[in-house]
C-alpha cells in the first residue's frame, strides 16, 4: 500500500466516510450531506484548493440539483467560502435566512 502525503493523509475531505447522506457521486465530485454543517456539499475529488472554470460550473450544478431536493420549497445559497479547510474545493448549500427570503424567491 502506498502512503500518501501528509497533506492528503490529514484531509477530512480526501478521507469522507459515508456517514451521513450522498446525493451524487462521480470521478470529479461527491455531493454529500455535511457532517458539520447538516447541509448539501459538493467536494472535488481531487485534493486542489480550486478547480478549472468548466470544473466549478460541473461541480456547482451537482450541488444546485442537490440543494434543490434537499430545501424543496425553501429558499438557499451556495457558499464556496472555505473556512476549516480552505486546501481542498468544497461548497455548501446554505439556507437563507428567513429575513432575506422574500428579497430572493
Amino acid at each position: 500500500m502506498t502512503q500518501q502525503p501528509p497533506d492528503l493523509a490529514n484531509c477530512e475531505l480526501c478521507n469522507l466516510a459515508k456517514l451521513t447522506r450522498w446525493f451524487y457521486s462521480d470521478a470529479m465530485c461527491l455531493v454529500v450531506e455535511c457532517e458539520s454543517c447538516a447541509v448539501p456539499m459538493v467536494v472535488l475529488v481531487q485534493h486542489r484548493s480550486e478547480p478549472s472554470e468548466i470544473e466549478r460550473k460541473i461541480l456547482l450544478h451537482h450541488l444546485e440539483l442537490a440543494a434543490q431536493e434537499f430545501f424543496a420549497n425553501q429558499s438557499y445559497f451556495i457558499d464556496e467560502q472555505r473556512r476549516q479547510i480552505p486546501q481542498h474545493y468544497h461548497a455548501h448549500a446554505r439556507p437563507r435566512p428567513q429575513i432575506y427570503s422574500a428579497f430572493y424567491s
